[in-house]
């Protein structure tokens, strides 16, 4: 299979790339901070560099890196995948290596950025976080990992101006890629990274307009903007609803 595990990452920045046009913005000089450094954290790393981002932070146990240059270059991806491969994870190497701040014990909330992509666990952003992000200027959260975001959390981000791609929409790029390749395994087919590149955009794409379609045809907005977790959970029922009518359970 030509299906690289960073793609799983690949699927939050195409979704977060639906979530800016609707509001007439771009990647283009962006700061992200990500929390977390396995295929998810690394993944957005690279696909956030090719539309014009910096991605300017990592996570892990010990702590996480901030680097203001960006992570963005293949001796910086690299060593990311050498400190994953160890058993022994210590991202102040990172630091250390390439001249960067490294803050033991904490979270990369509190940095001064565009936009959030939590990418390392569940509830990982609360309330406080969230009222860090959006006075230090941060408009967007993007979920990479599995509700990273606690329900107050999501409430006061969304409630202050800013607005969250919720992760059953934005981490659906890691079942994507796996269902792609499930069906290029069992076609005997052999496609080429670019080619399943592209089908992934298309269906984060495709995720994107669902969920925005159904918050509209229910006015399902949180601080006069689209509700994007709303919409998530409704385009969620409306296709189990749909899949039971069609096998005649109601």
């Amino acid at each position: 299979s030509l299906i690289r595990p960073e793609a799983t990452g690949f699927g939050a920045v195409y979704y977060g790339k639906e979530v800016l046009a609707h509001f007439n913005d771009t990647y283009e000089g962006k700061t992200i901070a990500v929390s977390g450094y396995g295929n998810v954290a690394w993944g957005v790393c690279i696909k956030a560099k090719e539309y014009g981002a910096k991605v300017v932070s990592i996570s892990g146990r010990d702590g996480y890196v901030y680097d203001p240059d960006g992570i963005n270059t293949d001796e910086k991806i690299d060593f990311l995948l050498k400190i994953r491969s160890s058993n022994d994870v210590k991202l102040k190497d990172y630091a250390e290596k390439f001249g960067c701040e490294f803050h033991p014990g904490e979270k990369p909330w509190g940095l001064k950025v565009d936009m959030a992509f939590p990418c390392a666990t569940q509830n990982e952003i609360g309330e406080e976080e969230a009222k860090q992000l959006i006075a230090n200027g941060c408009k967007y959260i993007i979920e990479g990992a599995n509700m990273p975001s606690t329900p107050e959390a999501i409430a006061y981000f969304t409630a202050n101006g800013g607005t969250l791609g919720p992760a059953k929409a934005a981490n659906a790029g890691g079942v994507a890629t796996s269902a792609l390749e499930m069906s290029q395994n069992s076609e005997r087919l052999s496609w080429t990274f670019e080619e399943v590149d592209g089908k992934l955009k298309g269906i984060m794409e495709t995720i994107y307009a669902n969920i925005s379609d159904a918050a509209k045809r229910y006015d399902m907005t949180v601080g006069g903007k689209t509700d994007y977790v709303a919409g998530a959970n409704i385009a969620g029922f409306e296709k189990v609803v749909d899949a039971m009518l069609a096998q005649g359970v109601c």
